[in-house]
């Protein structure tokens, strides 16, 4: 199975707050799949970034393609 690890755009915001969960999903499915797992929380407004990195890390190690705002975020908290 082909996964990525991206965001998903959670809750009723106001137009221009957003916030996103980071989590993995099946490749094959569409735009609003289902979520195989929960990886972590962004709310670019506040800057507040919550990832669990081994279970990100692992996703990779078994193959799992990030996007590249994900890579960033992961850049960004291992600095």
């Amino acid at each position: 199975m082909a996964v990525h690890i991206r965001l998903r755009r959670i809750g009723k915001n106001p137009k221009g707050k957003p916030h996103f969960r980071v989590s993995v999903f099946d490749e094959r499915s569409g735009r609003d799949s289902r979520v195989i797992e929960e990886l972590g929380f962004y709310n670019p407004s506040s800057g507040e970034v919550r990832l669990k990195k081994e279970k990100i890390l692992g996703w990779v190690k078994n193959g799992a393609q990030m996007s590249p705002t994900v890579r960033s975020l992961v850049k960004k908290i291992k600095e």
